[in-house]
């Protein structure tokens, strides 16, 4: 057990290492537990820059019962992804608290591995990737400096380069487990509550509010891939949740008691043209559907298309996912059941009255014609479409319809599909994502969350399901704010960017695509891919057994490399100031003049100062500098000055005769 005191310089790279670490994790916590941990990390930099005395234990046990209260407080568990990590970080802060010697500052050393490594259930780019690299490079130059007794801010230099060639060195190992240690479908083991905690997407029900506060995110829902052309923007409606009951206010789907037999497979339908074919890559969202263009002509392997054509995954998609998928433009849907019927015109009774009325106003109409009629009635009243409207009353349709007139999508597609069925009309309600923006350096398209929407379809004889989208027909002038305009992307043009700040998206796009590939075949890199690499290997016919034996071949040969390094190159190379001084001794040699090995390098120079008075200046400065350097008084400045001296250093041949070895 080490008990000896931490160098100073050491203790400084451990705090400023530890504090770039946790910054990603205060800025998470809640304000409460991020005052306490800023509190704790100040208290330990008054330690070592104005000799603030370190707590007791008995303080030191108050602090870390107190602090795991807090967080069991503000979290009411200590377990899962975000109290978890909270409890490590008020921890890993108590534990700078008790910092005493050498084994203290490599535990928690190792604590900010650990935390750094939970930085990950956050969040997996590239940016985070190269974040947590750089963090793990300060983490192990922190370990160097610690194990450095003469180390001083001087050394800094010396430091990183000795952390960064200790992760070059693992960085062959690492590339061997990245391919070849077994790929399991799935976590390893289960995923806390709130792993997806910080995600934004479609919820599994809708009310008047919850796609408007998607409208902001420019988290990325899922990009894709078109095999051809890309299709017309009215044509980019990415089918997800269907929903068909409703209690005025709130729209659900089909409970489970709800769904007959006809739930279980798809209707039939009629499609026109051909299919458009793409690949899409869904970001983990913590549900069950798969967004696809509306219609889907097919369903990956176990992939389910329901009744309302929308696609279903067999567990919910925890993590990112590719999928082949295929969709048709045009099609007809013309088979409705009676049971589909009846849920398609449920509504609330007794709930919006004047909904109803106006619906009755129009029963001498045909169903296409009442279709028109009410999309008219949103085209010439003084509808607004705003991403910040008022607030509903008890009868939330009505209240639009007849009073606020101002809302986002879901209040257009929610109004328009209860006109609808008040009139006797089969509806339903249809979320998804409506658009896309092409990335031209990548070459595929970016759906984000901001492109959220809601649309109605409607059940019409001799055509089957229809789908309307009420919000299309709201003229551009009646949008409230340019940013609800760049995210009205039925009916408003694209606003072309200005010189200034084309370079901006420029830059954006070629940092999507970077994310993207390390996306595909980093964090892609999954099982299906291992296999189909070790069968271009020929691996696979031996099973895993024979990735495992090749797995342990190459480790035995990247082991047996370093080892065949060290041999030849010799102990001494390990440390820079023995090599150089090792040179000038090897000189000295040269000449007869040999150090005996028990002779110290300041009593090998007097000695040789005596048998060659003309070398003794130049030996005696690059003993003294060795000295300093080994035994820490020296810095940056005298390594310089000692390199330079023992590279310099050749002493002339002349008569050594009275040399006694």
């Amino acid at each position: 057990m080490n008990l000896a005191e931490p160098p100073p310089s050491g203790r400084l790279w451990l705090l400023g290492a530890l504090t770039a670490v946790t910054v990603p994790q205060l800025v998470r916590l809640p304000i409460a537990l991020s005052t306490i941990c800023v509190l704790l990390l100040g208290w330990r930099y008054g330690v070592e820059l104005r000799g603030w005395r370190l707590p007791s234990r008995a303080l030191r046990l108050l602090l870390t019962g107190c602090g795991a209260l807090a967080v069991l407080f503000v979290y009411h568990t200590l377990f899962g992804r975000d109290a978890g990590l909270a409890l490590l970080t008020v921890m890993l802060c108590l534990k700078l608290l008790e910092l005493r010697t050498v084994r203290d500052a490599m535990v928690t050393a190792f604590l900010g591995y650990f935390l750094l490594a939970g930085g990950f259930l956050y969040g997996q780019s590239l940016w985070v990737g190269i974040y947590l690299l750089a963090m793990a490079w300060l983490l192990t130059t922190t370990l160097v400096a610690l194990n450095h007794p003469a180390g001083n801010r001087k050394c800094a230099g010396i430091y990183l380069r000795q952390g960064g060639m200790l992760l070059l060195q693992a960085l062959p190992l690492m590339a061997l487990l990245f391919v070849l240690f077994p790929r399991i479908p799935g976590p390893l083991w289960g995923l806390p509550k709130d792993a997806f905690g910080g995600h934004t997407g479609l919820s599994n029900h809708m009310t008047l509010a919850n796609i408007t506060q998607l409208a902001d995110s420019e988290a990325v829902a899922f990009r894709v891939q078109f095999d051809g052309p890309v299709p017309a923007a009215n044509e980019l409606y990415w089918r997800g949740p269907v929903f068909w009951v409703t209690d005025g206010r709130r729209w659900d789907p089909l409970a489970a008691g709800q769904r007959g037999e006809w739930y279980r497979r798809p209707p039939p339908y009629t499609a026109y043209g051909k299919p458009v074919r793409y690949t899409l890559t869904l970001e983990p969202d913590n549900e069950k559907w798969l967004f696809a263009l509306d219609l889907p002509a097919s369903a990956p392997p176990h992939v389910r298309v329901t009744e309302d054509f929308q696609l279903r995954l067999p567990q919910r998609a925890a993590q990112r996912r590719r999928f082949a998928l295929s969709s048709y433009l045009h099609y007809r849907a013309e088979a409705i059941t009676p049971r589909e019927r009846s849920l398609a015109l449920q509504l609330p009774p007794r709930a919006n009255p004047r909904t109803r009325a106006l619906a009755r106003s129009w029963d001498k109409l045909s169903d296409a014609e009442i279709v028109q009629q009410a999309l008219d009635y949103f085209r010439n009243n003084p509808f607004y479409y705003t991403r910040r409207p008022p607030p509903l009353g008890d009868n939330a349709i009505d209240d639009f319809l007849f009073t606020t007139r101002r809302g986002f999508c879901e209040h257009y597609a929610a109004a328009f599909t209860t006109l609808m069925r008040a009139a006797g009309i089969p509806a339903r309600v249809v979320t998804g994502y409506q658009g896309g923006e092409v990335n031209p350096i990548g070459g595929y398209m970016i759906v984000r969350q901001s492109m959220a929407h809601a649309w109605s379809e409607v059940y019409l004889k001799g055509r089957g399901w229809v789908r309307v989208d009420p919000t299309a027909v709201i003229p551009p002038q009646r949008v409230e704010s340019t940013e609800d305009l760049q995210r009205f992307r039925s009916t408003a043009p694209i606003i072309p960017l200005n010189v200034e700040l084309a370079w901006l998206a420029h830059l954006r796009d070629g940092l999507d695509a970077l994310n993207n590939a390390w996306n595909q075949w980093v964090l892609g890199y999954n099982n299906i891919r291992q296999q189909r690499l070790l069968q271009r290997l020929g691996l696979l016919r031996f099973g895993w057994s024979g990735a495992a034996a090749v797995l342990a071949a190459a480790f035995a040969a990247v082991l047996g490399l370093v080892a065949l390094q060290i041999l030849v190159r010799g102990e001494t190379t390990k440390d820079p100031l023995l090599r150089l001084y090792r040179r000038v001794e090897r000189r000295l040699e040269r000449l007869g003049l040999v150090r005996n090995p028990y002779e110290g390098p300041q009593t090998f120079a007097r000695r040789i100062a005596t048998l060659r008075p003309d070398i003794a200046p130049a030996l005696s400065t690059i003993t003294d500098l060795y000295v300093a350097l080994r035994y820490g008084h020296g810095g940056m400045t005298e390594l310089t000055r000692f390199r330079q001296a023992a590279l310099r250093f050749r002493p002339s041949r002349r008569t050594t005769d009275s040399y006694v070895s």
